[in-house]
């Protein structure tokens, strides 16, 4: 037995076992008949995963879990078969073990959930590549019609269903600029609640139904009534000195692009209260890809890449998840030679997002794929080795 082979296929069976579980999850939202079997799951659960009733427990288990369980067992005894792979038979067991797990909480009438359903205060943020409470919890109570996935996040990445933008409260700042413009609108287009914030009102076209605030740099605490209403917020705002290094110019570009990201960033992290806040609350900030790359302009450079480098020393402390958009140039007042629109740039940044990629990169540059992983990377692990948060 070549037991390389056999490892690698009996992981890959584990993992197939997990994405078929996932698939017949999805199908069971929008196939009315298996629908009203899987709404029984649903009925099953209170807001903090408390069981409502026993008795409205094991009807899940009947008409969810056990089902699900002999149609996985079917399908991998199929494969199993047919392809003659050893390593196949252990997504077998996997699977088996569902199906045992569910007939004895049925039977015996055994009100012992999986780690996903565990009742209690949600402790922590969405996890990016495992799915915990927290993610799992959005699927009962935040939209039903995503965040499928039960252990590994694939069938959702794929789907775009790792983040629901319907009817979510997000602030854009940095509204009147061409990103800024293209965000609401593609926000608004997958469901969302727009207000966009703007340090120059007058440049906005505001769309319908959208709210437009008006804001000024050095007074962001003045938005703190409004970015406690917030389920998600842009930090889209930024300028760019080009060649200039004078006093005033290294003052304008650390407090627009550095300080004032840094306190609008802490102002929002304080509002994150509650265990739900923990599930819901996002921050979604444009560093630039200057953050590991020229941008031709020092200053600009210099300032990306503190406030990317605070962010990355902020996320240690798992407040709420923290989306980097790191861009690259696209047509802009900052940059008006840059070679990507900002609707195009937009799309991309809701299509990445729906699909739970905490570092958004979308750029023409191939080295920052390969540079901006590698540097965050280990930025975050010193300054995890040599930090501390409050205790």
């Amino acid at each position: 037995m070549n037991w390389l082979t056999f490892g690698a296929t009996a992981c890959g069976s584990v993992v197939l076992t997990e994405i078929l579980r996932d698939s017949y999850h999805a199908l069971c939202h929008h196939i009315p008949a298996l629908e009203r079997w899987h709404n029984r799951h649903h009925a099953a659960y209170r807001r903090d995963l408390s069981l409502v009733s026993l008795a409205a427990f094991r009807r899940s288990q009947l008409y969810h879990d056990i089902t699900e369980s002999i149609i996985l067992l079917v399908v991998l005894l199929t494969i199993a078969l047919l392809s003659g792979a050893l390593g196949v038979w252990v997504g077998v067991v996997y699977a088996s073990l569902f199906l045992a797990g569910a007939t004895r909480r049925y039977v015996w009438a055994v009100a012992d959930t999986d780690y996903n359903h565990q009742p209690g205060p949600l402790r922590e943020p969405p996890t990016a590549w495992w799915v915990n409470r927290t993610y799992h919890w959005r699927h009962h109570f935040d939209n039903v019609n995503a965040y499928y996935s039960g252990v590994f996040p694939l069938v959702d990445k794929v789907l775009g269903t790792g983040l629901s933008l319907k009817g979510k409260k997000v602030g854009v700042t940095g509204a009147g600029g061409a990103l800024g413009q293209a965000l609401c609108a593609e926000l608004q287009r997958a469901g969302a609640q727009v207000t966009a914030l703007t340090t120059h009102p007058e440049r906005f076209t505001a769309q319908s139904e959208m709210r437009v605030v008006s804001w000024r740099i050095g007074r962001e605490s003045e938005l703190v009534p409004l970015l406690e209403t917030l389920d998600i917020l842009i930090i889209n705002h930024g300028v760019n000195v080009y060649g200039r290094r004078d006093f005033a110019a290294i003052e304008t570009a650390l407090s627009v692009n550095a300080l004032s990201v840094l306190k609008l960033m802490e102002l929002f992290m304080n509002t994150v209260t509650g265990a739900e806040a923990k599930a819901t609350k996002e921050l979604w900030i444009n560093t630039s890809e200057a953050e590991v790359s020229p941008a031709l302009s020092p200053l600009y450079e210099l300032s990306k890449r503190l406030i990317g480098n605070l962010i990355t020393l902020k996320r240690l402390d798992n407040v709420c998840v923290i989306r980097k958009l790191v861009l690259g140039p696209f047509k802009s007042q900052l940059n008006p030679y840059g070679v990507m629109s900002p609707q195009s740039v937009a799309k991309g940044i809701i299509a990445l997002a729906k699909r739970d990629f905490r570092n958004i990169i979308i750029t023409i540059n191939p080295l920052t794929y390969i540079f901006f992983p590698l540097k965050e990377l280990a930025t975050s692990l010193y300054y995890r080795c040599f930090s501390r948060g409050k205790k």
